[in-house]
C-alpha cells in the first residue's frame, strides 16, 4: 500500500480554538484522531507525524505521542519502519470477526429487547424509522449513519443488560466505521429500514425467535455489503 504523508495544513479535523480546559491533552488528541480515522478523514496507508501533529496544535509532542501510542494498542495505528505511523487497513479477517460478534451479541440483546420492553419504550423506534425514511426520500444520505446508529442504540438498550450493552459499545467504533460504507451502497439505505421495521414489529408482538433471527440476517447482509466493497474498493479500508 502506498503510504501518504498527512501535510499540517490538511488535519482539518483538529482546531486549536476547541483545546480543552479540563480534558487532558493527550485525551484530546486521541479523541481527535480517532474519530478521524474512524469517520475516514484519515485513510488507510496515511502516514502520521507526531511533529506534525503537534505543530498544528501548538502543543507539545508528548501528548501527541502519548494519543498514538494509544492508537497503536487499539489497532488503529501502526509504526513504520522509516519512523512515524501509519493508519491500519482493514483485511477480510478483521471484518469477518467484528460481524460475527456483532451478530452474536446484538442478535441476543434484540431477543432480550423483545422480551423485557415497555410499551411505551416503542416509541423512539418508531421514530427513527420515520426518521431515516424523511431522510432517504430528500437524499440526504449523509444521516443516515448517524439514524442508524441511534435506532441500534435505542432497540439494544431495551434489553435491560448493562453488561450487555457495555460489551456492544465496547464494538461501536468498528460499526460507525462499517455502517458508513454499507449505507453509501445505492438500495441499502432501503433495505435497511425495511429490516428496522420488521425488527419492531417482532419486539412489539414479544416475538424473541423471530427478532433474534431477523437481527442476524441483517448483520449478514451487512457484512456481505462490506467484503464486496473490499474486493472492489480496497482502498476504502
Amino acid at each position: 500500500m502506498m503510504v501518504n504523508k498527512i501535510e499540517t495544513q490538511e488535519l482539518r479535523f483538529i482546531n486549536p480554538g476547541e483545546l480543552p480546559e479540563r480534558m487532558p491533552l493527550g485525551q484530546y488528541v486521541f479523541e481527535k484522531l480517532k474519530q478521524a480515522i474512524i469517520r475516514g478523514e484519515i485513510a488507510p496507508g496515511d502516514r502520521l507525524v507526531e511533529n506534525r501533529i503537534a505543530d498544528a496544535l501548538s502543543i507539545s509532542r508528548t501528548p501527541v505521542r502519548e494519543a498514538i501510542h494509544k492508537l497503536e494498542r487499539e489497532g488503529l495505528l501502526k509504526k513504520l519502519p522509516k519512523g512515524g505511523f501509519m493508519a491500519v487497513s482493514l483485511s477480510r479477517e478483521d471484518i469477518r470477526e467484528t460481524f460475527g460478534i456483532r451478530s452474536a451479541l446484538e442478535s441476543y440483546a434484540a431477543r432480550l429487547a423483545a422480551v423485557n420492553h415497555q410499551r411505551e419504550e416503542i416509541k423512539p423506534l418508531e421514530e427513527k424509522i420515520e426518521e431515516f425514511q424523511n431522510c432517504l426520500d430528500k437524499g440526504a444520505l449523509e444521516e443516515l449513519t448517524r439514524i442508524n446508529t441511534e435506532f441500534h442504540n435505542i432497540l439494544y438498550g431495551l434489553s435491560k443488560s448493562s453488561k450487555l450493552i457495555k460489551m456492544i459499545n465496547d464494538l461501536r467504533d468498528q460499526i460507525f466505521r462499517y455502517r458508513k460504507i454499507i449505507l453509501k451502497i445505492s438500495d441499502t439505505g432501503k433495505t435497511s429500514n425495511d429490516d428496522h421495521r420488521e425488527m419492531l414489529m417482532a419486539i412489539k408482538n414479544r416475538d424473541e425467535d423471530r427478532v433474534e433471527q431477523l437481527v442476524r440476517e441483517h448483520i449478514s447482509r451487512g457484512q456481505a455489503i462490506v467484503l464486496k466493497a473490499l474486493e472492489n474498493n480496497p482502498e476504502l479500508f
